[in-house]
């Protein structure tokens, strides 16, 4: 019933990539959903190349299927990181935070599908014009960084916008969300905050219970004031940012307050004073699962939903 050409010929049985979650989205996790059918991704975030090198080595040991890496274009090594995936033989790779036209011809020539994220029509675009072969349209109610059109508004906007596929993403978590962004026009979704408590996802169990325990209304936008806002679950630290924005703080400052605390909540399990990000969808995830079983729950879910209403 969701047939998609793009994903079938990438190779993938379920029309659904893994969000590429800085710090969270490692070897573990994107091998165990390509595993499981979907399109698994590494993030490469901040992180080292070295570091980056050795979990896509790990990631081939663990599945013969595809997998793809999100490069994030801002940061310090992201040129290393755009020839690293050619030198490994990466087939999808995801952007955020940037252009990657730069990339782009490097990228064709190393047989790489190019999928950028995109917050805007105008946005998405320009991707297609640089070169891209689809486009992420993510909507606000995501976890990490934000735009500010929700899923519903977006989405069918730059289905209209442009001729390369889109994939939904933002505010999918169940087979609901799966059904309602293929009435918008879509040829797949990305889901992040689902991911976040399968049993191969290797973060710290502290941030699971934190997100299983999330309410609809427990999710907070911070960091406005930087041009970089970010959706977290509320804690100490997201009161404090809010604390420093209605005082007006310096840029500087709100910087520093969030300097390594992605971290210290994935790897350390510091609830308080980490950054929890997670998108406004944390409120209908109650259980851990594999990641098999979310997404062949996803996928029936959306199936009988369909049915129901024809």
């Amino acid at each position: 019933m969701f047939n998609s050409v793009f994903f079938e010929d990438l190779g993938v049985k379920y029309p659904i990539i893994q969000g590429g979650m800085a710090w969270v989205a490692d070897s573990s996790l994107a091998s165990a959903v390509s595993n499981a059918g979907g399109l698994g991704i590494i993030a490469a975030a901040n992180a080292p190349t070295d570091y980056i090198r050795d979990e896509i080595r790990k990631a081939k040991k663990l599945t013969d299927k595809p997998f793809g890496v999100n490069i994030m274009l801002l940061s310090d090594n992201a040129e290393e990181i755009a020839h690293l995936v050619c030198e490994e033989g990466i087939k999808v790779v995801t952007t955020g935070a940037g252009n990657p036209g730069k990339y782009m011809e490097l990228w064709k020539s190393h047989g790489i599908k190019v999928i950028p994220v995109v917050a805007s029509v105008a946005l998405a675009k320009r991707m297609e014009r640089a070169g891209a072969d689809a486009v992420v349209a993510e909507g606000c109610e995501s976890g990490g960084h934000i735009g500010e059109l929700t899923t519903m508004a977006l989405v069918p906007q730059v289905v209209d916008g442009v001729n390369i596929p889109v994939i939904a993403a933002g505010g999918i978590g169940d087979g609901r969300g799966v059904a309602a962004a293929f009435m918008l026009g879509v040829q797949g979704v990305q889901v992040g905050t689902r991911f976040l408590v399968a049993n191969e996802c290797t973060i710290h169990e502290n941030y699971k219970k934190k997100i299983l325990a999330a309410k609809d209304i427990d999710s907070v936008v911070t960091g406005r004031p930087t041009g970089h806002p970010v959706r977290v679950l509320k804690n100490k630290l997201a009161r404090q940012f809010q604390k420093l924005e209605k005082e007006h703080a310096t840029i500087e400052d709100l910087e520093e307050l969030g300097r390594g605390c992605l971290q210290k909540a994935v790897k350390e399990g510091d609830i308080v004073m980490g950054s929890i990000l997670a998108g406004q969808i944390a409120g209908l995830v109650k259980k851990e699962q594999s990641c098999k079983e979310i997404i062949e729950e996803m996928f029936n879910q959306a199936e009988e939903a369909i049915i129901k209403f024809k």
